[in-house]
């Protein structure tokens, strides 16, 4: 069965949004409750095999990127992958707001995704972002940021198809946080089949002794040890 827009909603209605937020305050990044089944998870991984659904094909070990494979879907998604981006949008919306508040930032994500998306358009940022990831043995990803062009929503979501120590070993999540005047700080995390894990595109609120600056934080993938690790990448931007 498809994942339908209502569906979709009810299970993101199961995540505590509030406690969320309060998690991505301290961490850049917070998990959510199940959002897809471990069958659609595995319907979704089947699509990597259908070329007809992807915009475009990226190597990393040729981009120097890492290790792995990934593709941009066309903006003609999957049902289930447009239910989820559409509802996930208005529940980070507040986050996104209250960020940008903070570190004294524009704020022009309007309530409607459409309505963002179309601004993104007329900017040049016309190309899908939602992308398929697959990783094998000894691949991984370096850390980086999703950042396609100027308008930047500040959060995004990845979505395992897998399950962690059953499918796959290795391959945790990887965050850096690049802290003023001190070391960096790096955080790993083991994604959970079906649930989404809510994190920052480039920075974060951190509270100085000035008031409010930007934590720059990137994200990346390490090594897969054993079997294969396929995620789900939903980025509420468009690309240049």
């Amino acid at each position: 069965m498809t994942l339908t827009l209502a569906e979709a909603r009810r299970r993101a209605d199961r995540t505590d949004w509030s406690a969320l937020a309060a998690e991505l305050d301290e961490h850049g990044s917070a998990p959510t409750e199940a959002l897809l089944t471990p069958a659609e998870c595995a319907d979704l991984a089947a699509m990597y095999e259908k070329p007809e659904l992807f915009r475009t094909t990226v190597d990393l070990a040729r981009h120097r990127f890492g290790s792995g494979e990934y593709r941009y879907f066309t903006h003609d998604l999957p049902a289930p992958v447009a239910a989820l981006r559409a509802t996930l949008y208005p529940r980070l919306l507040p986050v996104a707001r209250d960020w940008a508040a903070r570190l004294d930032r524009p704020a022009p994500w309007p309530d409607s995704l459409d309505e963002w998306l179309a601004r993104c358009h007329a900017a040049g940022q016309d190309r899908s972002a939602q992308i398929l990831l697959r990783y094998g043995p000894g691949d991984w990803n370096a850390l980086h940021r999703d950042v396609f062009g100027e308008l930047v929503f500040p959060l995004q979501v990845v979505i395992a198809l897998d399950a962690y120590g059953t499918d796959y070993g290795g391959g945790e999540f990887l965050m850096v946080e690049q802290r003023p005047r001190a070391q960096s700080r790096g955080a790993a995390s083991v994604l959970r089949q079906g649930h989404g894990l809510v994190f920052t595109t480039r920075d974060r609120p951190v509270r100085t002794r000035r008031g409010w600056s930007a934590g720059a934080m990137r994200h990346g993938v390490s090594t897969v040890r054993s079997g294969r690790r396929r995620t789900l990448g939903l980025v509420f931007h468009d690309a240049a």
